[in-house]
């Protein structure tokens, strides 16, 4: 039978004096005799009390608290599995794989058929034009004020397109916008990368030029030494202008288009070779884990979000806090699902066929004490993005700390706004109220709180508590929106 142990605090020593050495040397020598005088000894003379804290004091020092955690996930297991059952019992089974698929079929098998995949195939003219615009920008035809009205106004339009298209026409499945969409936010982002980079590139290009003229005229006559390397030290540091302006080319765009990273660079890390293990891995991961959250989805929240509609209508609050937390246990259970499936298995599938190196597509963000550090970890490329492009550009023009960090949610709480109420045609703000008050939160983590366990706890709860919160909301505005004000004969949600 195995041993557990756990630590305890060491006992102070009884003297002071004497070495560890003696202190071993007395323990070797007198421990056969002890052992003997032990067995010696009657049962009245043995010692049954010694002097110790009970194991949950603070002061005994025990960690071992393993068979705790064990109960409590099994707990959890026979917690939702009692749920989950209950589920079945009431519904039946609402899993329809082949419901799933039908929003794939159309009659008219042209591409505008499905509108979201050509207006995928049409970013190529922006791609296209980016590349251009960029060559034009380096034979120094067109200046850097060009190139930055041409990269605004790119923006704008690139993501006003899918906008007007999607307000104008009459979808399926609001999620395949979803998607187009968020494609369009990401080529957006990139192009933004892609001009920032060219761009710094250009003005090293040009700082290389003024350097080498300085160190030529300073090498013809005397000067300070010192000046002379500076000068010298400073135009290695501009070096990376020597791959400008080779990159501009359609494989080194496209490549970085493809890419599982928003912020661009001429020359990415890249592996040696594609392992097959590991791609077949990643595809069984992905193609399994989307029908198992599709499945979720159709089978648990569905209901819950559609029996919350009256409740919701007639402000019934203690029904609509039931509601919420019986639907924070699913919805919480998919998006660490769908965080797998996402910033693993298919980031992790992408890099391995792109053979891109860099893999660091998340940190410990489940051990996030502040925040602030759940914002820098739980999604790696958007948060370089954000301190590259935005944090540290705003800093270097002298903005202070505070003015760049509301910019940084600001914009984030706007594409989360942006990825919602456009593909539902409705326009409720509450994704973008949620991510503002991170701000608040924020603060209360990194100054009154300072992290530890509690923080732990508040950054946990504000995932499980406000995400069903938003889905409740923007389900209920929805259905109203859809189908007026629910009764008990009007529940009717299309799935």
């Amino acid at each position: 039978m195995r041993h557990q142990t756990g630590r305890r605090r060491r006992q102070p020593s009884e003297s002071s004096n004497g070495s560890l050495a003696s202190r071993r040397s007395s323990f070797a020598q007198n421990g056969n005799s002890s052992r003997k005088s032990s067995e010696l000894r009657g049962p009245c003379e043995k010692v049954v009390h010694t002097a110790q804290d009970s194991l949950f004091s603070t002061s005994s020092g025990w960690t071992n608290f393993r068979g705790f955690f064990n109960l409590s996930i099994l707990l959890l297991v026979l917690s939702n599995g009692r749920v989950a059952l209950e589920n079945v019992i009431k519904y039946g089974i609402l899993i329809t794989p082949l419901q799933w698929m039908s929003t794939f079929v159309e009659h008219n098998y042209s591409i505008w058929s499905w509108p979201n995949l050509a207006l995928i195939l049409c970013s190529n003219i922006q791609i296209v034009l980016v590349l251009g615009v960029e060559k034009v920008l380096e034979r120094g035809w067109l200046g850097n004020a060009f190139a930055a009205v041409f990269y605004t106004v790119l923006v704008i339009v690139h993501l006003t397109i899918p906008v007007v298209v999607t307000l104008t026409h009459t979808w399926k499945n609001p999620l395949w916008s979803v998607g187009m969409m968020g494609v369009y936010v990401i080529e957006a982002l990139k192009f933004i990368s892609y001009g920032h980079v060219n761009y710094w590139a250009r003005d090293a290009r040009r700082k290389i030029t003024e350097l080498k003229t300085q160190v030529t005229d300073l090498a013809k006559k005397t000067c300070d030494p010192k000046q002379f390397w500076d000068l010298k030290d400073e135009l290695s540091m501009h070096q990376m202008a020597a791959a400008y302006p080779s990159n501009l080319s359609f494989s080194n765009i496209y490549y970085f288009m493809a890419a599982p990273t928003l912020c661009y660079e001429f020359k990415f890390p890249r592996t040696l070779r594609i392992r097959k293990h590991f791609l077949i891995k990643r595809t069984v991961e992905l193609i399994f884990l989307s029908f198992l959250i599709a499945a979720l989805v159709q089978q648990w929240v569905v209901p819950t979000v559609r029996n919350s509609m009256k409740p919701l209508s007639e402000m019934e609050y203690s029904r609509c806090l039931e509601r919420l937390l019986k639907l924070a246990i699913p919805n919480h259970l998919i998006w660490l699902l769908f965080f797998y499936t996402f910033f693993h298995s298919f980031l992790n599938l992408v890099a391995e066929l792109l053979r891109f190196a860099d893999r660091e597509f998340y940190r410990d963000f489940w051990n996030s004490e502040t925040i602030s550090y759940f914002w820098k970890s739980w999604n790696i490329p958007v948060h370089r993005f954000a301190v590259r492009h935005i944090y540290s550009p705003m800093m270097r023009n002298n903005f202070t700390k505070m003015s760049a960090f509301f910019v940084v949610f600001f914009v984030s709480a706007f594409f989360h706004e942006y990825l919602v109420s456009v593909p539902l045609k409705m326009f409720r703000l509450w994704s973008y109220y949620g991510m503002m008050g991170q701000i608040p939160l924020s603060y209360i983590t990194d100054k009154i709180v300072r992290g530890g366990r509690t923080g732990n706890i508040i950054v946990w709860l504000s995932l499980i508590v406000g995400q069903p919160l938003a889905i409740l909301m923007y389900g209920h505005d929805w259905y109203i929106l859809n189908f007026g004000v629910p009764s008990a004969t009007n529940q009717t949600v299309i799935i």
